[in-house]
């Protein structure tokens, strides 16, 4: 348990209404010093938790604004602190003003992140969950807020947790054939029940490996590059997409030299749009980086815009199908038909000989016409599941990493096994399994596990 208390403000400035948290030992007492209760005959430090209190917050004499304040007691919080939440008018200086006051009674200001941290030090929550509370406040879309609730909910956890436990069972059966090794008919551990538990986990671990691609998608947005040569409408089309002029758009050839990224939702998906220089020959020094950068991002996207100029469709597709359809075989390419507007019978003009996974879409960019139906063409490509509260999708790089390794050391168990090997090696291979998986929801004792073996090697190296 924390011995300070810390006080903080909860709220964005701005709005008519401010919250300061405070959260420790003596955040009841603390708070009592500037706050007194309407009610003469009462006293917050008597207050039951879980109700609110009409007072005014002092000065002195002085009294700086008519509060409500929130009581909360240890463990029943979300520090698992006693803790105080002072609602205010939302104005800055009477929301720093409380702080002030708070602080010359004895608070510290909270460093970035300290409830959360508190939270988890006082095991209101594991450290998957306390990460997806960053993601919570951060989620800017219905599919990265229902995967944060998910993991802020524990469902994440819940689904290590269950792993974690069948491989300690299996392990601590090996570890006690070894204890009576010397009874070489005792066999308490099945090897084939083993076997069958090695392959659900793998399948169960290589399954949260494989989600982590559609996670990150979700999360950081799906990259789509728009290509193309130069004056195709390229950057009119970003700005049509993201509704403003984000690009200079010119009938220069080669306004656009470096990279422009920008996203947007889309029915509930965020698309991370990143505009780039227009492919054509040129001696121009600049213009050949931007477009080396074009096709660095083209590399990194999983949709590919093409956008051809429709008044000129069959040598623009001459030109660039060499450089670009070897690089867009794995990725979804929507070929876009612009200036449509300029142009009669364009049908005509579209050749055909396309493979059967490109799409193509004709659209005026300039007049916004059949941009809902590029829109809706991007979710269908996308290819992203529908997400639920209850789905288990990985999107951080440290469980990515730390599930990884697990993998490798389960694969690592279904060898030994196999291979009938030595029961104390399987048990080293299973209890890194355990490591692994401990360390997305259990900083703590992995650190300190970590350590441990960053003293055994070191003692080794001395011996």
């Amino acid at each position: 348990m924390n011995q300070d208390t810390i006080c903080a403000i909860a709220t964005a400035q701005g709005g008519a209404i401010g919250c300061i948290r405070v959260s420790g030992p003596e955040a009841i007492e603390i708070t009592s010093r500037i706050f007194i209760p309407a009610a003469t005959n009462k006293k917050l430090e008597n207050g039951k938790p879980y109700t609110l209190t009409f007072g005014r917050i002092y000065d002195g004499p002085e009294i700086i604004d008519e509060v409500l304040v929130s009581l909360f007691r240890a463990p029943h919080s979300y520090t698992g602190e006693n803790s105080t939440e002072i609602t205010c008018h939302g104005s800055a200086y009477i929301l720093q003003k409380v702080l002030q006051l708070l602080i010359k009674s004895g608070c510290r200001m909270a460093a970035p992140g300290e409830y959360t941290q508190r939270a988890f030090l006082n095991g209101k929550m594991d450290l998957s969950q306390a990460e997806a509370v960053a993601d919570l406040i951060a989620s800017s879309s219905a599919a990265t807020h229902r995967l944060a609730m998910s993991q802020m909910r524990g469902g994440f956890s819940k689904e290590l947790t269950a792993l974690r436990d069948q491989l300690l069972h299996f392990t601590s059966l090996i570890e006690l054939e070894l204890d009576f090794s010397d009874h070489e008919e005792l066999e308490f551990a099945d090897r084939s029940e083993l076997c069958q538990l090695a392959n659900n986990i793998e399948k169960v671990i290589a399954r949260l490996v494989n989600s982590f691609s559609v996670g990150n998608a979700i999360k950081n947005g799906v990259p789509v590059a728009i290509v193309g040569e130069t004056n195709a409408g390229k950057s009119t089309l970003l700005n049509v997409l993201l509704n403003e002029e984000k690009a200079i758009v010119s009938d220069i050839h080669g306004t656009t030299r470096d990279i422009i990224e920008d996203t947007v939702n889309i029915g509930g998906i965020t698309f991370r749009f990143i505009d780039t220089a227009g492919i054509r020959e040129t001696s121009d020094t600049i213009e050949s980086i931007g477009i080396e950068r074009t096709f660095q991002k083209l590399d990194q996207a999983e949709i590919v815009l093409w956008i051809i100029d429709a008044t000129d469709a069959q040598t623009q597709i001459t030109q660039l199908a060499g450089q670009l359809l070897p690089r867009c075989e794995r990725k979804q390419l929507i070929l876009v038909y612009n200036k449509a507007d300029l142009v009669d019978n364009i049908q005509n003009s579209i050749p055909n000989d396309f493979p059967d996974n490109v799409k193509s879409i004709i659209l005026s960019a300039k007049n916004r016409e059949h941009i809902e139906e590029l829109q809706q063409m991007l979710i269908t490509s996308a290819h992203l599941p529908t997400v639920t509260q209850n789905d288990v999708i990985v999107t951080n790089v440290r469980h990515y990493e730390a599930l990884n390794n697990a993998l490798e050391s389960i694969h690592r168990v279904q060898k030994g096994l196999a291979n009938n090997i030595s029961g104390d090696f399987v048990s080293q291979d299973i209890r890194e399994c355990i490591f692994h998986l401990s360390d997305i929801t259990e900083y703590i004792s992995a650190f300190l596990h970590r350590q441990i073996i960053k003293t055994y090697r070191k003692s080794l190296q001395n011996i």
